[in-house]
């Protein structure tokens, strides 16, 4: 098959594109990493399941888990049931519970196998939330629930509590209660409201740096019941100031899908070395994975110049996955997932396919050509000139 095709550029004029076809970097076996990278992995919808898909939610498990599997050999974590799986924008509190069962069940078959499970408030109806004791009820219903299956927690940040919360006092409170019943070292999340518009204010305050502050009272109040922290605000220098605040042994996990491969790197600045780099929980690990594990694996052995040299070309694909709306990335994973092979579909749950268009598409192509993130350059081609079609581009 010809690797060239007919793309819409960002004005919507047709232009032919030849795909270089550079083969994707491939990770050493054996290498073990020397930073924690979790991937939050995103769910495969069921798209022949007979329901409406903006009121109800079908998943194909057998495809889900498998992607899991693809991740974990490629030795990285997985981060379960969070927003790359469209929780809380598609997939209801009793999916993610049965997703997370069969995440951990299906981890068990695999050595090393590391997982961490979202805890949150999302099966509360927003409108019946009248107080910080119902956000605390919320999470300790979840977190019960999880941790009944031997599961690992993100602590994940509660819309419900951004609604109720007065001051920082109260996520002080909630928190307080969380971390003090915690069986094992949680990772906290903290979403910024580019992901999450309901999230605006968190922590108690609109200023950041002010947020940061009551997050790390929270962290410095409870030190052995945090493993790390993930903070998804896309500002590495706030990253940095908090990755160099954090209680010794405390790691910061980049969540920042533009900045992440100097974040990892690390500056080498401060004596604790959880202080000097980032580990990872990022949504793009997912769409990038194999040249990820490839680049971490160059890190570990020393090798930053080629870490930068594979990991560095993702990046202008990841910042135009998560451009504005950023909470529409989830249609950009999923999009790089069907090119490469690894579901027969480009549906996604809640029909959220829908919330980018083909221009935006079809650059997301030439960024991952470019990147050399394209496994199998004749399927990819004929998989975006499907979705062509369909929009009537012949």
């Amino acid at each position: 098959m010809t690797l060239s095709l007919t793309l819409p550029n960002a004005s919507g004029k047709l232009e032919a594109y030849t795909l270089r076809g550079t083969a994707p970097a491939k990770p050493a076996k054996g290498v073990k990493f020397n930073r924690i990278a979790y991937s939050a992995a995103h769910v495969v919808a069921n798209p022949l399941a007979a329901i409406d898909p903006w009121l109800q939610c079908a998943v194909d498990w057998d495809a889900t888990i498998a992607y899991r599997q693809h991740l974990w050999s490629l030795g990285m974590g997985v981060a379960e049931a969070m927003d790359t799986a469209q929780r809380g924008m598609g997939m209801d509190w009793p999916t993610s519970l049965e997703l997370i069962r069969r995440s951990i069940d299906a981890a068990q078959d695999v050595p090393g196998a590391l997982v961490a499970s979202g805890c949150g408030t999302d099966h509360l109806v927003l409108e019946d939330v009248k107080s910080v004791d119902d956000v605390i009820a919320g999470y300790e219903m979840q977190m019960a629930a999880i941790e009944k299956l031997g599961g690992k927690l993100i602590v994940m940040a509660s819309r419900a509590l951004a609604r109720v919360a007065r001051s920082p006092a109260d996520y002080e409170r909630v928190y307080d209660r969380i971390l003090s019943q915690a069986k094992q070292p949680v990772v906290l999340h903290w979403l910024g409201d580019m992901f999450d518009p309901a999230l605006k204010g968190y922590w108690g305050s609109d200023d950041a740096d002010k947020a940061m502050d009551t997050a790390l009272a929270v962290i410095a109040a409870h030190p052995s019941k945090v493993d790390g922290i993930k903070i998804s605000l896309l500002d590495k220098d706030k990253e940095i100031a908090m990755r160099r605040r954090l209680p010794p042994g405390v790691r910061m996990y980049t969540g920042d899908d533009f900045n992440y491969a100097e974040l990892i790197a690390g500056d080498g600045v401060g004596s604790e070395i959880t202080h000097r780099q980032s580990d990872a929980l990022l949504g793009i690990f997912d769409a990038i994975a194999p040249a990820a594990s490839a680049a971490l694996g160059e890190l570990a052995q020393g090798n930053v110049e080629k870490f930068h040299e594979i990991l560095g070309p993702t990046v202008p694909l990841s910042r135009h996955i998560f451009a504005a709306p950023t909470r529409f990335y989830k249609t950009g994973v999923v999009f790089m997932a069907w090119l490469n092979g690894h579901q027969t579909h480009f549906t996604l749950v809640g029909g959220q396919q829908s919330t980018r268009s083909l221009p935006h598409l079809a650059e997301l192509f030439r960024l991952a050509d470019a990147a050399n993130l394209l496994e199998q350059p004749d399927l990819a081609v004929q998989r975006m000139r499907t979705l062509a079609a369909v929009h009537g581009v012949a």
